[in-house]
């Protein structure tokens, strides 16, 4: 069956569609076989819901980010890549680091998928960001709210899927190369892919490196600590058959950020180095070693009713930490984790469509180090749920579901210089969740949304159990065994519009947290040179919205525009503790996107499109594009304590251009360039850990500000084989 793939531009942001083999149950794209039409959202899939779904009939709000997108963003991780969606935005520590943060909830309170299973890797801390090569992730899928009931605890906020390259069709084998160089960082960044399909035998092996020395901006000049280097791996060998497929995916990730400390010179308010050149790539004290491997076996399995998808995965998280030797660690956290997920899914009749399934994991956290901020721990985890939806005509669908979670954590004792460090405990929690929605299309322009879900996330061993300087957040923690367990219930609204010259869409959500769980300041010290902060919890409640238009009046010219905000606040509060810490900043954008020259026939693999003239180098798919990114003033902050400071508004410029290279009908290369931060703006994202870094007497700023003008220059070479 030949697929065909269609970008519909909506809201500033693109989403997929694809029509596919029924053994073949994930996003299908192939970059060279793309044309642009405007389309109804009735076309478009998502799979982060129950199986292949409609767009039209999901009543949570799903977002999907493209191979387009993905190539024509600049980016330090993958994170930072989807961090401009509306909703979605990230907590960063220097360049490389980036953490998700979805409608202002975020750590263990949004699940990242990768390769199938979650990513599981020390998601408490800061500093930690997600162990993943976004060279190997081809498209992302993004739910906001409540998605407890498909993929269990801690998804409390939402999920963000990172879907890997699809299988090529029968007989197809195709090498890929990239490049891009950043001029702010120096980031230098290069992949190889070879992947292919043979008598249903498939394969995809890919090699990445990315090296980048320390950035800059105009008012720190460059920020000592923010070099890093990342190295990636990744082999799937499998079995694509009439009766579904068997696929095993081995991935091996190694990070080595330097750390940023943001230590100052009192007579001239620099930053101190402690190494030379400030512009070296080599790692430098104090600096981290991350690696984390992954084994994913991924089976699924035909049925005349549907079909019976199984996934297992082992992952090992080593997490080093180096002080005061590069060749002794003080802080080492090894994890292992295994996960499986069951589900069986049938296909529609009748108008309804059922699924069900069990998951969960098992987990083992080890400190291997001089150092303590979490005991060890194992952790044991398993759900049960079963959701249902039903077609009622073509106007309504109605879906809902229920889940049961049950998970049990153990802390280790420890005993230290005859102290006792950590005491010995163990906590059971089990929770009940579900959600119902529908959707009302009313017309082939006009749809309906809504949806109401109920919540679940259990406190993490950071919070029950923290003991100990978390170089991350710059205090010492405290954890609380008594902490209990989150609820949530989110009640969302949506409609969408569409129609050949104009997309919009208007999302809003309510949500209600009981026993939200914060950190807050005592007024104690227990480690010189430290503030000390204890876990406690109140309940909360979010309020926010995202809007978006799209003006496209020629099929040439977009102007997009998305707007996104959340109020979070604690309950029955004073002023000064009444905003949960760390909300994001409310945010518009806005693009005006041209593309220039478009040719719709072209040589894709071995499908030949014709009226194209041969051996003539050309350029396919150019445009040009300019967009402002303005965050607005933010005051709703967690003030007691000095916990947060205001974040002044600024507004950023940037521009993009790209085209496809090609000779005749065939594609050489696609180019892009991306500037961003055009005018060199000297600002602070209110997300930024290095936000409250050591104090500038000369000039009266606190902290370490973020990057400045950046110019990414990509190259991607495909080779048909």
């Amino acid at each position: 069956m030949k697929k065909i793939y269609i970008i519909l531009p909506l809201l500033g942001f693109t989403l997929l569609a694809s029509a596919q083999d029924k053994d073949n149950h994930q996003h299908q794209n192939d970059s060279t076989d793309v044309f642009y039409k405007h389309l109804k959202l009735n076309d478009l899939i998502v799979t982060g819901v129950t199986g292949d779904t409609k767009l039209k009939h999901a009543t949570a709000p799903v977002s999907i980010v493209t191979p387009q997108i993905l190539h024509s963003t600049a980016s330090t991780n993958i994170i930072d890549a989807i961090a401009k969606q509306p909703g979605v935005s990230q907590i960063t520590t220097g360049s490389g680091i980036s953490k998700p943060i979805i409608r202002g909830l975020g750590y263990n309170r949004v699940v990242v998928m990768s390769e199938g299973v979650r990513q599981e890797g020390q998601q408490w801390g800061d500093e930690h960001g997600v162990e993943v090569d976004g060279n190997s992730v081809n498209s992302v899928e993004i739910l906001k709210g409540p998605a407890s009931l498909m993929y269990g605890s801690d998804a409390m906020a939402g999920v963000v899927i990172l879907h890997s390259e699809p299988t090529f069709a029968e007989g197809d084998m195709k090498a890929n190369i990239g490049t891009e160089y950043q001029t702010n960082n120096g980031l230098f960044a290069y992949n190889l892919a070879f992947a292919g399909n043979k008598n249903g035998f498939v394969w995809n092996a890919r090699y990445s490196d990315k090296m980048a020395h320390a950035y800059k901006n105009k008012y720190d000049g460059y920020v000592p600590g923010s070099q890093f280097r990342e190295r990636a791996g990744r082999l799937m060998l499998g079995l694509n058959k009439q009766w579904g497929h068997s696929r095993l995916t081995w991935t091996a990730y190694h990070l080595t950020p330097s750390i940023i400390e943001g230590e100052r010179d009192e007579e001239t308010g620099d930053l101190i180095a402690n190494y030379s050149p400030i512009k070296s790539y080599s790692k430098a004290l104090p600096f981290q070693q991350v690696k984390h491997y992954k084994l994913v076996w991924d089976n699924s399995l035909n049925l005349s009713s549907g079909y019976l998808k199984t996934i297992i995965g082992y992952q090992q998280n080593q997490r080093q930490e180096f002080e005061e030797s590069a060749d002794e660690f003080e802080l080492y956290f090894k994890m292992h984790t295994l996960t499986y997920d069951v589900r069986y899914i049938t296909n529609e009749w009748n108008g309804w469509k059922l699924s069900t399934g069990v998951g969960g994991m098992y987990q083992n956290s080890l400190n291997k180090g001089e150092e303590y901020l979490i005991p060890d721990y194992k952790l044991f985890d398993f759900g049960i749920y079963a959701t249902v939806s039903k077609s009622l005509g073509d106007k309504w669908t109605l879906n809902g579901g229920v889940r049961y979670d049950y998970r049990r954590l153990h802390g280790y004792g420890l005993i230290e210089d005859g102290e006792v460090r950590f005491n010995d405990f163990c906590r059971h929690f089990n929770g009940l969740t579900g959600s119902v929605g529908a959707v009302y299309n009313i017309n082939d322009q006009w749809n309906l949304r809504l949806n109401v879900a109920r919540g679940f996330r259990t406190p993490n061993m950071s919070e029950l159990a923290s003991n100990g300087v978390h170089e991350g957040s710059i205090r010492y923690e405290l954890g609380s065994e008594q902490l209990k367990a989150e609820y949530s219930l989110q009640a969302d609204l949506g409609i969408d519009f569409t129609s050949p010259y104009v997309s919009a869409q208007l999302a809003l959500f309510a949500n209600r947290i009981d026993n939200y769980i914060f950190t807050h300041r005592l007024p104690l010290v227990i480690e010189d040179g430290y503030l000390t902060y204890a876990y406690t919890q109140g309940d909360a409640r979010l309020l926010g919205f995202e809007a978006g238009i799209d003006f496209h009046p020629i099929h040439s010219v977009h102007f997009g525009n998305t707007f996104s905000y959340v109020d979070a606040q604690l309950m029955n509060q004073p002023d000064d503790t009444k905003y949960l810490p760390f909300t994001p900043a409310p945010r518009w954008t806005s693009e005006l996107k041209w593309e220039l020259i478009h040719h719709s026939h072209t040589t894709v693999g071995r499908h030949q499109h014709h009226d194209v003239p041969a051996r003539r180098l050309r350029l396919n798919n150019l445009f040009v594009s300019a967009g402002i990114e303005c965050y607005l003033k933010q005051s709703h902050i967690y003030r007691a304590d000095e916990t947060e400071t205001e974040t002044p508004s600024y507004t950023l410029l940037n521009l993009q251009a790209g085209t496809d290279i090609q000779i005749g009908s065939k594609k050489l290369a696609e180019f892009y360039i991306i500037a961003d931060n055009l005018l060199d703006k000297a600002y602070q994202n209110h997300l930024s850990r290095l936000k409250y870094a050591d104090f500038n007497a000369i000039t009266g700023r606190q902290g370490v500000f973020n990057m400045g003008r950046n110019i990414t220059m990509k190259l991607i070479v495909p080779i048909d084989l």
